[in-house]
């Protein structure tokens, strides 16, 4: 599972690098939770929030329908 979201992570990566920001892998658990750290410009943006739920979050579950939320830690 856990390299089925990085794939799928790699794929959304460019647009949060384009931005100056990126993310971190933390951990998916076994109940379907990804646990991302948002670092450079996305982790401080004010829109992250909405970033990391409609768009990494709503991109994850379209790919992997067992993802159940996306965190940021």
């Amino acid at each position: 599972m856990t390299d089925k979201v990085k794939e799928v992570l790699e794929e959304i990566r460019p647009a949060l690098q384009a931005d100056g920001g990126d993310l971190e892998l933390v951990e998916v658990t076994e109940d379907g939770v990804v646990k991302v750290k948002l670092v450079g410009a996305c982790g401080t943006c004010p829109m992250s929030q909405m970033t990391l739920k409609m768009g990494i979050e709503k991109r994850l579950k379209e790919k992997l329908p067992e993802i159940t939320e996306v965190v940021a830690v």
